[in-house]
C-alpha cells in the first residue's frame, strides 16, 4: 500500500490544539468551517475542543492525503500564521512578498486577511508545492 508524504504534523496538531478552542488545530488539518465554529463558540463550548484530542491522528491521516507535499512545510507555515500572522510573516514565508508588506502595514489587513488565511493556507501551501514538482 502506498503510505502519502507526510504533510500535517501530530505534534504541531496538539500545540495548536492547546489553543483549540479557537479552531486553530482544525484550520491546520484542512477543516475550515469547523475551525470557524470552534472559534465562535470556544471550541463548540469546549466539548468539541475536548473531543479533538482523539481525533487528531484521523485529522492528520486525512490531511496527509490530501494535500501534496513540496518545499513549502505546512507546519512552518501554520506556525508562522498562527503566531505571526499579523505581521505577514506566513506571507513572506511563501514567496508572497508584496502581501506580506501589505499585512506588515495593516495588521494583516485588519484582521481580514487572517481570516481568509485561516480558511485558504492549505491550498496556498498545496499549489505553491504542485508548482514545484512541475518545473
Amino acid at each position: 500500500m502506498n503510505t502519502p508524504t507526510q504533510t500535517h504534523s501530530k505534534a504541531i496538531g496538539y500545540v495548536l490544539w492547546i489553543f483549540g478552542f479557537t479552531g486553530s488545530h482544525r484550520f491546520y488539518y484542512g477543516k475550515p468551517v469547523s475551525g470557524t465554529i470552534w472559534f465562535f463558540t470556544a471550541g463548540l463550548f469546549l466539548i468539541g475542543w475536548i473531543i479533538d484530542l482523539v481525533l487528531i491522528p484521523s485529522m492528520a491521516r486525512r490531511a496527509d492525503r490530501r494535500y501534496v507535499a513540496g518545499p513549502k512545510d505546512y507546519s512552518v507555515a501554520w506556525i508562522l500564521l498562527t503566531f505571526l500572522g499579523v505581521f505577514g510573516v506566513h506571507r513572506f514565508y511563501l514567496g508572497k512578498w508584496g502581501t506580506g508588506i501589505l499585512y506588515l502595514v495593516t495588521l494583516g489587513i485588519f484582521g481580514i486577511g487572517l481570516i481568509y488565511d485561516f480558511w485558504t493556507l492549505n491550498s496556498q501551501v498545496s499549489e505553491l508545492n504542485v508548482s514545484k514538482q512541475v518545473r
